[in-house]
């Protein structure tokens, strides 16, 4: 595929039988090479040396000794990190197994940077099939943090830290910001909601700022103003719930090998509502409140982005005892209009018929 995410580290992973990623040695050398780990000129001799060590021999064994001669703290406590991680992936045997390992432990040691480029990397192999530009930007959501705003009654989400970063440089760089700062006035950056007129040229870009600066349209249905005050309700049909869903259907596909069916709705009105699942922490707490009939006020309402059904495709591999329910999805934005979905979730919550 020519439009994955290459700085994840996917086009050094190799799927073994079930379809799960191990790394290879050059997997580990793009970590090497990351701007945490890679050599500047204030490092010292040590650094240098194990720096040029493990790009040759990525696998070897690091003394905690050859660590605690580093001058630099913060490169020590990077090295660390990195150990650690290219540890736990090695002795899980795949990042899926690695990934699996951490959340079910509870207690996950590691930056989320290093969880958020393990996701993404799978969802490259769980995608590798799609050509959607629709479910590529939708996929964003389970490692890049979002900013959701409402414009002209449609739900969009943005990338925060991309967004963060144009509105401070005006799209330009450092230079952009330079300018700022010197108080020269930029043209405020247009930021383009996805379409069928560029989604050619969102597949086309890699990393960064340009395959980051496109808007998701995330609104269930459009409203259309007809003559003599007719109001046209319609499904949006390229609406960035419905590949969120299908993204979410393979992610569970992948991990626990059960299909499901993931559909988005306006509402849930089942007085038999036995099963829910939070994709963010505010969409866990709203739903937690709402099964327990508590009502929910005007501003946590608004907070609420879309509920989801998710129904197994074979009943028998569900508990017994909600066997043939649905099982409710929610997802929502915290009051700053951030959204920082917890795909993980989906691997620890769902109501299985066996432990994976």
């Amino acid at each position: 595929m020519q439009h994955i995410w290459t700085a994840c580290g996917h086009p050094h992973l190799t799927p073994n039988e079930r379809g799960w990623l191990v790394p290879s040695p050059d997997y580990w050398r793009l970590w090497l090479q990351r701007p945490e780990m890679a050599l500047v000129p204030e490092s010292c001799k040590e650094e240098v040396r194990l720096h040029k060590a493990l790009l040759e021999t990525p696998l070897m064994q690091v003394a905690t000794t050859s660590l605690k001669a580093f001058k630099d703290e913060d490169a020590r406590e990077n090295y660390e990190l990195f150990l650690r991680f290219r540890d736990d992936v090695q002795s899980a045997g795949s990042l899926e197994s690695a990934y699996m390992g951490w959340i079910q432990s509870g207690n996950i040691q590691l930056p989320p940077l290093f969880i958020d480029l393990v996701v993404q990397a799978i969802v490259c192999q769980v995608l590798s099939s799609v050509d959607d530009a629709w479910v590529w930007r939708s996929a964003e959501l389970l490692f890049r943090r979002q900013r959701i705003t409402v414009r002209d009654g449609r739900v969009l989400s943005g990338d925060s830290d991309t967004l963060d970063q144009l509105q401070a440089t005006g799209g330009l760089g450092e230079m952009g910001r330079l300018l700022m700062e010197g108080g020269a006035p930029l043209k405020a950056v247009d930021v383009k909601v996805l379409h069928q007129d560029n989604e050619d040229r969102y597949l086309a870009q890699r990393e960064g700022l340009g395959r980051y600066a496109f808007l998701l349209d995330m609104t269930h249905e459009i409203q259309n103003e007809l003559p003599h005050g007719l109001i046209l309700k319609m499904v949006n049909a390229r609406s960035g719930l419905k590949a969120l869903a299908t993204v979410l259907s393979r992610w569970v596909q992948h991990f626990l090998g059960v299909s499901v069916k993931i559909e988005p709705v306006q509402k849930v009105d089942d007085p038999a509502w036995r099963w829910h699942v939070g994709l963010d922490v505010t969409a866990t707490a709203l739903l937690n409140d709402l099964y327990q009939g508590h009502e929910l006020d005007a501003q946590r309402q608004q907070q609420l982005i879309s509920l989801f059904t998710l129904r197994f495709d074979h009943p028998q591999d569900m508990r017994a005892d909600v066997q043939g329910k649905p099982v409710y999805l929610g997802l929502a934005m915290n009051d700053q209009g951030l959204l920082k979905l917890k795909p993980q979730n989906l691997l620890l919550n769902l109501p299985l018929a066996r432990e994976v």
